[in-house]
């Protein structure tokens, strides 16, 4: 992304080595990458689409691509395949249950990434790619999608927003980039709730995203069923993010985390891959990701907080724990009825 660009190599070796720092890392089973292939990358995004950012990468002399703010270099789009790869092999490794749950930290992000356009940092939609990939591969219907990053999952949305099979929720800053994700935008067609959007206003804490999880995140997803959750997991929201003015801490991020491990258990024998997507305080993204993987290895949240260090690292991994019919309309409770006015403290 070349010097001084937010969206940098430093978000990973920053998560690895902290990992590596705190005794996470050891205990952690690697899952290996592989470069996606385009036919399951088709299943998001169109082939003129693929062929013109293999195209404009190649070429050498971009260094944005499409809308001005995904910049691109000669490899991008060999590491956006791989990137896509990686979390498809997280899925397999799950499936195959040689772990319980997976983190993929991988490069570049995903979420904004719509069927024909690259944008917010992100080339293909690592996460919508994966919901087709269990569908298609494993047979498995119902896919449910956690988007808590601090910018609203615009390209995710898009995917599903007329399809019954994939719930999508996502809390996020708003109004902020890209400008979507109102509480109105709930799906068209069969897809009519199954696009449950929470908007938060800038200043939200840890208090009100765990009761949105609480009480619109869990009995929607309850109601569903999940087959499978993939989480885009954003850690821009948290309150020394660089781009988010959301007041999240590592504790808001653990206890987000063990309600959805909760819907897991309940509904889909513990099935989650989580997958990076923004986030862009080295030190902040290093302890969340730190509590986040914890929660996953069956810490409880209190115990899976970090004890802050002050040098941090990552490259593309995986992680996690050792192995131990149609839907209905779902929207249990309107986003806009609830309160938004009660804050924690900072913890």
């Amino acid at each position: 992304t070349g010097r001084g660009h937010l969206e940098r190599p430093q978000r990973l070796t920053a998560i690895v080595s902290y990992l590596k720092q705190k005794g996470i890392y050891q205990q952690l089973a690697l899952i290996k990458p592989f470069p996606a292939s385009t036919d399951w990358i088709e299943t998001i995004h169109s082939k003129k689409y693929i062929a013109h950012v293999k195209r404009i990468c190649g070429k050498g002399s971009k260094t944005t691509l499409d809308t001005g703010d995904t910049a691109i270099c000669p490899d991008s789009y060999e590491v956006a395949r791989m990137a896509v790869g990686g979390v498809l092999a997280a899925v397999d490794a799950v499936m195959e249950r040689k772990v319980a749950n997976a983190f993929c930290a991988v490069r570049p992000p995903g979420h904004h990434a719509t069927r024909d356009r690259g944008m917010g940092f992100c080339i293909f939609n690592n996460v919508a790619i994966a919901a087709r990939y269990v569908q298609k591969k494993y047979g498995l219907r119902k896919v449910l999608i956690v988007d808590w990053d601090v910018h609203h999952g615009n390209g995710t949305q898009n995917a599903f927003y007329e399809d019954a099979t994939v719930l999508y929720f996502g809390t996020h800053q708003y109004p902020f980039y890209p400008g979507t994700g109102s509480a109105d935008e709930s799906g068209r067609g069969k897809g009519k709730g199954f696009t449950v959007n929470v908007p938060l206003p800038a200043g939200t804490g840890d208090k009100k995203f765990i009761e949105v999880f609480e009480k619109v995140l869990k009995p929607a997803a309850l109601r569903f069923k999940p087959d499978f959750i993939l989480i885009s997991a954003g850690f821009d929201a948290h309150k020394d993010d660089l781009l988010g003015q959301m007041r999240v801490t590592e504790r808001g991020f653990a206890r987000m985390t063990a309600i959805v491990m909760e819907i897991a258990d309940r509904t889909c024998e513990g099935r989650i891959v989580s997958v990076l997507e923004g986030g862009y305080n080295l030190k902040a993204i290093a302890r969340s990701i730190a509590a986040h993987i914890n929660v996953f290895r069956g810490k409880a949240v209190s115990e899976a907080l970090p004890v802050p260090v002050h040098t941090l690292t990552t490259y593309s991994i995986a992680n996690v724990q050792k192995m131990t019919s149609r839907a209905p309309r779902i929207w249990p409770a309107r986003a806009q009825n609830l309160p938004l006015n009660s804050e924690s403290p900072r913890i």
